[in-house]
């Protein structure tokens, strides 16, 4: 139900398409009072329609008229609640994109007795009127954000109920013990015992591996929602803004053979099978005296660490110098748990006995297993097979995964926070800790999990801080 408050009385009205002119724009009204303030500047046939006559999911073709003049033809659909986005009376209008159409339609409705929408007001209605839960309600403002393939199906699990039953399932258990536990401190005197310890310490189990699997999970869900980090590295001169040119297929950093030449990380995105891609071109690594260089090398390394995908380049021209190979084992060895790939560029010329003679020597410099690309940056040689090997890297991160992803960092605070709860609650269980101490931890525990889909949250701050950042009319 509505809580009991302004929204539960008041009609808002907003522009739900987007800003700048189109061929049609829509405006959305939703309150108790929506069909009323929309009827009474709407014309069907050349009259106004009495209310009972209009059927819902219906949509009718009129004139919006307003003090005498008339604004546009336009298309009138009605919605009755509860079977609407945000649970209320919805009334949109399909009129045509110009601007002045659009200001003069909000204009005459706030004049009838609307208010204009504040930002996410139509979500944020939807999630108090229990059409969905919280995290289901952030997941809209994802899904419009939406830029890739891939970011819209994970926004698109999230809003079809995510991990969300999940965790409302795991809330109860754990809600089911705690008020166990909570009735033996009535009965503290009898010293009686109803919550069986082995299955409190094995449901802590359960729970805790699945938060840190979702946990966990953010790395990737961040790097998909944001674009995924890809760090260009190499020495100086090998080719790495020449590849981040043709990848791009514009000129975006300085190409040169002054050795150099990079003395800052230059980044940008592209999508790629589905999949947004944040390229990071970083700065030569090799020992210099130039402050300024040395200060771009510095920034290459801390790039390098925040990458989830690292391409290593070699000059297949001058792989003879110890250097790039050293750089090459030095960038292996410190690559964690990121995915890397090796490109031989400027390999245009190279024979098959050469390319499997080089490919050896890296090999033999670090281990077998990490695929080795020859490129030519300049002529496009090899650049589909890098592609197509960036994607595959993705594919498989997203199936070793669980298969829901959490990409919203208020989401993953919280599912940290009960990790937390549920650790300190193990600790003082064996430190012996009484009855009452334990389950405050699991309480913890139960409104972090729930203030994700909005079940432990009660604050205005909290909601207005999470729909602030929605556009107006959704």
């Amino acid at each position: 139900m509505l809580a009991d408050n302004h929204f539960s009385t008041s009609t808002i009205c907003a522009v739900a398409t987007a800003p700048g002119v189109g061929g049609i724009a829509v405006v959305r009204i939703s309150g108790p009072q929506a069909l009323l303030f929309a009827l009474r500047l709407f014309h069907y046939r050349g009259k106004q329609l009495l209310i009972e006559k209009v059927k819902p999911r219906h949509a009718y073709y009129g004139e919006m008229i307003a003090d005498g003049e008339l604004i546009d033809e336009v298309l009138l659909t009605y919605f009755r609640a509860p079977h609407s986005f945000t649970g209320e009376e919805i009334v949109e209008i399909s009129c045509h994109g110009s601007v002045y159409i659009r200001r003069r339609l909000l204009e005459s409705l706030i004049q009838e007795g609307c208010e204009m929408a504040t930002a996410g007001e139509f979500t944020r209605r939807a999630y108090l009127n229990g059409r969905m839960d919280l995290s289901r309600a952030e997941a809209v403002a994802d899904i419009i954000a939406s830029e890739s393939k891939a970011q819209h199906q994970m926004a698109m699990k999230q809003l079809r109920g995510g991990y969300s039953e999940e965790l409302n399932a795991l809330r109860e258990e754990l809600l089911r013990l705690t008020g166990l536990m909570e009735l033996e401190l009535d009965f503290s005197e009898e010293d009686v015992e109803f919550a069986d310890r082995t299955e409190l310490l094995a449901l802590c189990d359960t729970i805790e591996a699945k938060l840190r699997k979702l946990i966990d999970s953010y790395r990737l869900g961040n790097a998909v929602k944001r674009g995924i980090p890809v760090a260009i590295v190499g020495t100086t001169n090998v080719g790495k803004s020449t590849l981040l040119n043709n990848l791009l297929g514009e000129e975006r950093a300085i190409v040169s053979d002054i050795h150099g030449t990079t003395r800052d990380t230059i980044e940008d995105t592209i999508h790629i099978g589905g999949y947004l891609f944040r390229f990071v071109d970083t700065a030569g690594l090799r020992q210099t005296e130039d402050a300024i260089e040395s200060l771009g090398i510095e920034r290459s390394r801390a790039k390098i660490q925040e990458a989830d995908i690292i391409l290593s380049v070699l000059d297949a021209t001058r792989l003879d110098e110890a250097h790039q190979l050293e750089h090459l084992k030095e960038i292996w060895e410190d690559r964690a748990h990121r995915a890397m790939l090796v490109l031989i560029n400027k390999s245009e010329d190279l024979d098959e006995a050469t390319q499997q003679t080089m490919a050896r020597r890296i090999h033999e410099s670090i281990v077998e297993e990490v695929p080795c690309l020859f490129i030519s940056a300049r002529s496009s040689l090899g650049i589909e097979r890098l592609q197509q090997e960036l994607v595959t890297i993705m594919d498989e991160a997203k199936a070793s995964e669980a298969d829901l992803i959490v990409s919203n960092a208020r989401h993953h605070q919280l599912l940290q926070e009960a990790y937390d709860a549920l650790g300190r609650m193990r600790s003082g269980f064996d430190a012996g800790f009484s009855t009452d101490l334990l389950t405050l931890d699991l309480r913890h525990a139960i409104q972090s999990i729930g203030a994700i889909t909005g079940r432990e949250i009660s604050s205005d701050d909290t909601l207005h801080y999470i729909f602030q950042h929605f556009c107006i009319g959704k």
